[in-house]
């Protein structure tokens, strides 16, 4: 299945997803050709570029259920019978803001890591006195 994904490889990778109907829903495109137009499509509406990835199926079906995510299935030659299924082939023409959702993700990433130092007495002590040596 192809995937679309943004900083494909990094510590900030993030995937492509629609909310439909109070759900996330992620797209597998059977078909390369499709996941490129949709990728273009999005770049036309001046969202980040997306890069194309393979993965495998069963793989992305568990990282959705995992994460509770919708996976959608797109095979090739898709002919959409709703306004729903449009979206499948063609974003929607209003996107969420994602210009700070990389500054999100890091963001989240140092709570975590704070929560974890906070939990850890021992390692709070040596925070701290490290820091009385600055």
């Amino acid at each position: 299945m192809h995937v679309l994904l943004f900083d494909a490889g990094s510590d900030q990778e993030g995937i492509h997803s629609l909310e439909l109907n109070g759900h996330t829903v992620v797209l597998l495109f059977e078909d390369r050709d499709d996941a490129d137009r949709y990728a273009g499509l999005l770049e036309a509406q001046d969202f980040p570029v997306p890069t194309v990835e393979l993965l495998d199926r069963r793989n992305m079906e568990d990282f959705c259920r995992d994460e509770g995510y919708e996976a959608r299935f797109v095979p090739a030659n898709y002919r959409p019978e709703s306004e729903e299924d449009l979206l499948l082939l063609a974003p929607p023409q209003r996107n969420m803001d994602v210009s700070t959702w990389k500054e999100q993700a890091q963001a989240e990433q140092d709570q975590a890591a704070a929560s974890a130092a906070a939990l850890d007495p021992e390692l709070e002590a040596l925070r701290r006195r490290l820091e009385g040596l600055l």
